[in-house]
């Protein structure tokens, strides 16, 4: 009998190498591939996956699981997809999730692209999320742990994609994971998660702004609701919708930043009632089966790990999504991701869409 195949997309850490690991005691046919995502040897930042020391791991946890491990170079089309757009974001003052992004260009495009043209039946991630197979098509929903759950950069998979997918860690609370790797002795058990972004050296944002992003790294006006000049900012780049320290001003009371203007180079600051929005409006807007119909119920989340808000679908431009809250919802950032979840069954990913914008509560009736 043929054994199915099955490419890992393996990133050095733990989560990635438990999946190999339980599709080889399923039985398939496991091949480990890494993805190659900085130009050189070292440019990626080492707190964060896909450099040469998560590429050691990988390798040995490869070994380790006797499974056939490459390493494939992808390093131009990340720099000029997932980088390319990071930098476009933050150009325009918006906040970019190249985490995503990865996902959508990289990992279920390039790489499920080539998976396929290796003869391999599925590819299998480390992400925290489960497949279910219903007459009408599969379902994607949350993983099993919910501090781990990664669902929401997953909103981009289509019913053709998840075909071809598995998600092996999704059933199991991470704590299981890293017993499991420990059990199999892979060097992999107790590594920390990988937290910064991969491309971003060290973790300092800032830097890496002024360096590639200069545009986004110019002073400018910080203003009030009323357009009042009220300080200086060290470049948009730095700042997001919410954030309240680093402002660098006083004004005898609490102040957040509630929006960006990138052509004017203007943050504007307000309380914390102004961060209140009533509505968005999604672009890319994508869905897992159908899209829900105008004036479903759904359920929104609009951060990794974020809170979750109940809120009506409407479509008032045609193709546009909007989606109108049952509550205000505090700071949500244009570029930021919305993950749309169905409102009788909370686990169940319906899709989503980038942020376009985001109306006040008070201009959204």
């Amino acid at each position: 009998m043929t054994r199915r195949k099955a490419v890992v997309a393996m990133s050095g850490g733990v989560d990635s190498s438990v999946a190999a690991a339980l599709l080889v005691e399923r039985g398939y046919d496991v091949t480990g591939i890494m993805l190659k995502l900085w130009r050189g040897e070292t440019e990626n930042n080492n707190s964060g996956c896909c450099n040469v020391g998560a590429a050691a791991d990988a390798r040995r946890v490869a070994d380790a699981l006797d499974i056939p491990f490459y390493v494939l170079n992808f390093a131009e089309r990340f720099e000029d997809t997932v980088i390319g757009d990071f930098h476009r974001s933050y150009a325009d003052g918006t906040t970019p999730n190249p985490c995503v992004r990865c996902n959508q260009w990289i990992k279920f495009d390039a790489l499920l692209e080539r998976a396929e043209s290796l003869g391999a039946d599925v590819l299998a991630t480390g992400h925290y999320a489960r497949l279910r197979r219903e007459p009408s098509g599969f379902q994607l929903l949350r993983g099993v742990d919910e501090r781990k759950d990664q669902s929401y950069v997953l909103w981009m998979l289509s019913q053709e994609q998840l075909a071809h997918c598995l998600f092996p860690v999704g059933e199991l609370e991470k704590t299981e994971t890293r017993r499991i790797a420990s059990e199999l002795g892979l060097r992999t058990a107790s590594k920390p998660d990988s937290q910064e972004i991969c491309f971003v050296r060290d973790g300092d944002l800032g830097r890496y702004i002024d360096e590639n992003v200069p545009d986004a790294a110019t002073a400018g006006d910080i203003v009030d609701s009323s357009g009042v000049s009220v300080g200086t900012h060290q470049g948009i780049a730095r700042y997001t919708v919410g954030q309240r320290r680093g402002l660098g001003i006083s004004l005898g009371e609490p102040v957040f930043v509630t929006s960006i203007d990138a052509a004017s180079n203007t943050l504007t600051v307000g309380s914390r009632d102004d961060l209140a929005v009533g509505r968005i409006v999604l672009s890319e807007v994508s869905a897992v089966s159908s899209r829900p119909a105008a004036g479903a119920s759904v359920l929104v989340q609009h951060r990794a790990h974020g809170e979750i808000n109940e809120a009506t679908v409407r479509y008032p431009r045609g193709g546009d999504m909007e989606l109108h809250y049952a509550a205000p919802v505090q700071a949500v950032a244009p570029g930021q991701s919305a993950a749309l979840y169905a409102h009788e069954e909370p686990d169940v990913l319906l899709g989503g869409g980038i942020i376009a914008s985001a109306k006040s509560a008070t201009a959204a009736a």
